[in-house]
């Protein structure tokens, strides 16, 4: 049986330094920058590629960054880190507010498994952040077109070959059998699979424009998602309690008198 539950990041991560990968890494940033940060909680956990620094803008104090293999000691993000696979994650059952999958899923050899064990440690209204590469994309398509040459013994990868794309309506219906609710998501990075730092220039006009005319056929994808839990009932602070009723006349069963209070009895005896 195969040991290595994640696919190793190195080439992924070099990929990150490349004019394409800062592009790439540039969007994303931004994206995580401005959803974390609404985020809130105790415990936070960014699985996978440390390269990416996913929870810098988050609010959550302890916060930890879970790598897939020893290749370094050091954070670039300056968060703790630890080893980890993602399908048996060191935490307690509904025990972290936050998960961050920045490419985890693609580079994962059971990403169902992986979903299931973040469901798990998910507290309840936990939230779970991923970013996929889309298939339906110019950088998908040349992804596709690059695994059919190797077959042949011709690589010409513009991505790097162990990415395993999940499609995002795809991934919606597995977030949605795990009882999660997609509450946001996006489509960026919409120009064609270019390495060279003028041509990216060049064509930066097809952010605006794929943003407004084609947004679903951008080269990455950005999601959100809340954990519910059925039969959950948030409890709200009582402001204000009622006012206890007060005692009426109860007829007395053996005298078959009514019993009343004092100040009606001595009325009657000043009336005799």
């Amino acid at each position: 049986m195969n040991s290595q539950i994640i696919r190793s990041h190195p080439d992924l991560a070099s990929w990150l330094q490349t004019p394409a990968g800062q592009y790439l890494g540039a969007w994303e940033s931004a994206q995580f920058d401005r959803v974390v940060s609404d985020v809130f909680g105790f415990h936070g956990l960014q699985l996978g590629l440390p390269q990416l620094p996913c929870l810098r803008n988050s609010r959550i104090r302890h916060c930890w960054v879970a790598q897939d293999h020893l290749a370094s000691t050091s954070d670039p993000t300056g968060l703790p880190s630890l080893y980890a696979d993602s399908v048996a994650l060191p935490f307690a059952d509904q025990s972290l507010d936050l998960v961050v999958l920045p490419h985890t899923l693609e580079l994962s050899l059971d990403p169902h498994a992986t979903l299931r064990e973040v469901e798990r440690v998910l507290v309840p209204e936990g939230r779970v952040i991923i970013s996929g590469f889309n298939p339906l994309s110019l950088w998908g398509q040349r992804h596709r077109r690059s695994q059919w040459y190797a077959r042949v013994g011709i690589e010409r990868y513009f991505l790097p070959k162990e990415m395993d794309f999940i499609g995002y309506w795809r991934l919606r219906d597995w977030l949605r059998l795990l009882s999660f609710e997609v509450d946001g998501g996006r489509f960026g990075c919409y120009l064609p699979s270019v390495q060279s730092p003028q041509w990216i220039a060049r064509f930066g006009w097809m952010d605006k424009a794929g943003d407004r005319w084609w947004p679903i056929l951008g080269a990455v994808y950005f999601l959100a998602a809340v954990k519910r839990v059925r039969g959950m009932r948030l409890l709200q602070p009582v402001w204000k309690r009622g006012k206890a009723s007060s005692a009426s006349a109860v007829p007395s069963v053996n005298s078959g008198k009514s019993s009343a209070p004092s100040s009606l009895l001595s009325q009657t005896d000043d009336a005799a």
